[in-house]
């Protein structure tokens, strides 16, 4: 006589799919990515395809057989990757130098208050300090250095300038998480082998800090092509800080033209993929193997 297996719980066919309670967990995290980003995404896409006349491409068309808007993304491009590059080569020696210090957490703090005052107030600052009559040009003309005051506003080295101070924090914060989560006694080790300072650097401390420094450049060069108000107030928004965010907020709120502003958008963002692609990509050739067990 054969007797039938008791039939299957459907709580533990569902743990078995991986849906218990802990999977729940993350709904609420995933019911907000959904909200915040991935329905105005489709909707900006939507949106994007849906033009006043002429096919569903028409918008992507305008944007790219026109030279002036097209030019954004070269500008933009040449005012991000600069600044993201140079907040990386300032913020690598200066993690390294404050993770020795005995006052840490002070330095740490000055060193990100930028972030407090925010784009508008720092480009309002760098008006009045780079500034024809500012201090900077005030005090180099009367220490001899200029002969006349220097044109620091109103063009790429203004905006430049704040892009710099407003980045530089968030990307010193995540170089120092990544400087202070490898172990010292690796430092260590290489010294007592005969390694030189530069050597330990470039075989020890770079390899593992490569990934790490690739995530930071993404994030920190994401925030600075999203550049802005510092465009507007410091830069030549006709000119050279003609960037993609001021093409797209003056079709949808100028021009009224909701397509033409989402296409921007949706460009600007395939721009940032293809950066960001780029780079994960590149630290991928650069450095295989394994960072584990390197925390201090």
């Amino acid at each position: 006589m054969t007797t039938l297996a008791a039939p299957v719980p459907l709580r533990l066919r569902l743990a078995a799919r991986g849906l218990d309670g802990t999977t729940l967990l993350a709904a609420p995290a995933l019911l907000a990515l959904v909200a915040l980003f991935v329905y105005p995404f489709a909707y900006g896409i939507a949106v994007s395809l849906a033009p006043k006349v002429g096919p569903f491409y028409d918008s992507y068309r305008r944007f790219f057989a026109d030279p002036f808007m097209r030019e954004t993304i070269g500008h933009t491009l040449a005012l991000a990757v600069p600044t993201t590059v140079l907040s990386l080569l300032l913020a690598v020696p200066i993690a390294f130098r404050v993770r020795l210090m005995r006052r840490q957490r002070l330095l740490t703090t000055i060193l990100v208050l930028p972030v407090t005052l925010g784009t508008v107030l720092v480009a309002q600052g760098l008006l009045t300090y780079l500034g024809p009559q500012g201090w900077f040009d005030r005090v180099l003309i009367w220490a001899g250095v200029l002969s006349g005051p220097v044109k620091l506003t109103n063009n790429y080295w203004g905006v430049f300038a704040s892009l710099v101070i407003t980045g530089f924090p968030f990307t010193f914060l995540l170089t120092l998480s990544a400087v202070s989560g490898i172990d010292p006694a690796l430092e260590h080790a290489a010294a007592t082998l005969g390694a030189g300072a530069r050597r330990r650097f470039l075989r020890i401390y770079l390899p593992l800090l490569l990934p790490g420094l690739a995530v930071t450049f993404c994030l920190s060069f994401v925030q600075a092509f999203a550049v802005f108000p510092s465009a507007v107030l410091l830069g030549a928004p006709a000119g050279s800080t003609h960037v993609i965010s001021i093409a797209a907020y003056y079709a949808a709120f100028e021009q009224y033209d909701a397509s033409l502003g989402a296409a921007i958008a949706m460009i600007m963002g395939g721009v940032q993929l293809l950066v960001v692609g780029a780079v994960l990509g590149a630290r991928s050739l650069v450095y295989r193997g394994p960072v584990g067990g390197t925390k201090g």
